[in-house]
């Protein structure tokens, strides 16, 4: 910036972007298997695309798949219509169920843990070239598989309904005698 008379030098620190990535996760928490993607951008074709795969290369033999996604605007059927043509919209709707976390439940997400620990793991420093990031998402997926790291889950019924009494609503015991 420039200096004025009578005033000490001043120095901005801005930050430079060297772009941005989406990560879209996968998990079958009992099975210990995962699939990270990396995309540039986070559009519904791209949503679309990931739930194509998921049906047709991850798990071709399986009759219905259960999705467990945020309340993000590109994650649920309506992406399918706007991504691919409307037969296969309908074959792949009817492959998924779409279960959605609460909104200030996303611990409740196994995805969100398995995403924390990618992060961890694998995407903790600045990675500025998109193949890189995609080479090392490949990588740490193979390692997680080979280990066959499963999610443990802890969270009790009960846990769930303390931490989130507004949504489980409150059963009374009825005397039936």
């Amino acid at each position: 910036m420039p200096v004025e008379q009578g005033q000490p030098l001043r120095q901005d620190d801005a930050y430079e972007r060297h772009g941005g990535a989406n990560r879209f996760l996968m998990s079958e928490p009992l099975r210990g298997w995962r699939n990270g993607r990396v995309t540039e951008r986070r559009p519904r074709c791209d949503c679309a695309a990931q739930v194509r795969l998921r049906s047709d290369d991850d798990d071709p033999q399986a009759e219905r798949s259960v999705l467990v996604v945020d309340h993000v605007n590109t994650h649920g059927p309506g992406s399918l219509d706007e991504a691919v043509a409307p037969e296969a919209a309908h074959r792949l709707a009817a492959r998924f169920e779409w279960q959605y976390t609460p909104e200030h439940g996303r611990w409740r997400n196994i995805a969100e843990c398995e995403r924390s620990v990618l992060q961890r793991q694998c995407l903790d420093r600045p990675i500025p070239a998109m193949s890189t990031r995609k080479r090392d998402v490949s990588a740490w997926d193979e390692r997680r598989h080979k280990a066959c790291r499963k999610v443990i889950w802890h969270v009790t019924t009960a846990d769930a309904r303390i931490k989130l009494r507004r949504l489980h609503p409150v059963v009374k015991e009825q005397n039936l005698t």
